[in-house]
């Protein structure tokens, strides 16, 4: 009883200087809008903000049912692509070789450049805002499935084949389990990754989602609701990142007992 509440005791001091720093910027935020060293029509101040943002809030609602629809099939299809691609390239070293560079020069292309592109080829319904959504989460868990894949111990494979294990043996209970940290640190990234990829897509073409409400609001000069989207879409982020973080800790529960 005494080491569990050391341990959430441990757990809010760690969070305490991050909620400090987040109070401070909304105290320096708040103090330059009071004394107008910036004009109000540039910053809002976060009153503002929360009240424009309660106000939308139904609309705001509507568009974000079409952005985190995007996100999760986007996200979805990203992780099949990656695991796919991943496992191919671990078991062929040839495709690892011919991949491994198109991996590379993938991400030296601007999404922002892409956006058009597929928007001119899909039209301006939700499939170009999944494609990029793909698109942008594809790198960060191919990359680190793949490394999970490679960081196995070699010693630990010839014993299960000396034992008679067969390849999806190996994988099923030694490659997949010892890559499944590297996967989610990865997806951890591509969650993050995966909103704003969304987002971006609609500033460019759509009808519908948190971009094209954006769009609006800058093109009517509503500033203090454009400010509240941008804070919902934080929002939502960190509970997608949230949501990662539980998943890793059910698909990986002998983590969680060596830290317990």
């Amino acid at each position: 009883m005494c080491s569990q509440l050391r341990r959430r005791l441990q757990s809010i001091t760690s969070k305490l200087p991050a909620f400090v720093a987040l109070l401070v910027i909304l105290l320096i935020w708040q103090a330059a809008c009071s004394f107008e060293l910036v004009p109000a029509y540039m910053l809002p101040s976060p009153a503002k903000v929360v009240r424009a943002l309660w106000n939308y809030r139904e609309t705001l609602m509507l568009h974000a049912g079409y952005t985190l629809q995007e996100t999760f099939y986007g996200l979805g299809a990203g992780i099949l692509l990656s695991f796919v691609t991943a496992t191919l390239m671990d078991r062929f070293d040839i495709l690892d070789k011919a991949f491994a560079p198109l991996l590379v020069i993938s991400q030296t292309i601007p999404t922002i450049a892409i956006a058009p592109i597929l928007v001119l080829w899909f039209g301006y319904e939700m499939t170009p805002k999944i494609i990029l959504v793909v698109l942008t989460t594809y790198f960060p868990i191919t990359v680190g499935l793949l490394g999970g894949y490679k960081s196995v111990d070699r010693d630990s494979v010839d014993l299960m084949r000396s034992m008679g294990a067969s390849r999806i043996e190996i994988f099923r209970h030694l490659k997949f389990p010892q890559a499944l940290p590297q996967f989610f640190s990865g997806l951890r990234i591509a969650a993050s990754y995966a909103v704003v990829g969304a987002v971006v897509a609609e500033w460019l073409g759509g009808f519908n989602g948190l971009g094209v409400c954006m769009t609006r609001m800058r093109k009517a000069y509503a500033f203090d609701t454009m400010f509240g989207i941008i804070l919902f879409i934080v929002f939502i982020s960190l509970l997608l990142l949230l949501g990662v973080k539980i998943l890793s800790r059910v698909c990986m529960p002998w983590l969680r007992s060596d830290s317990e």
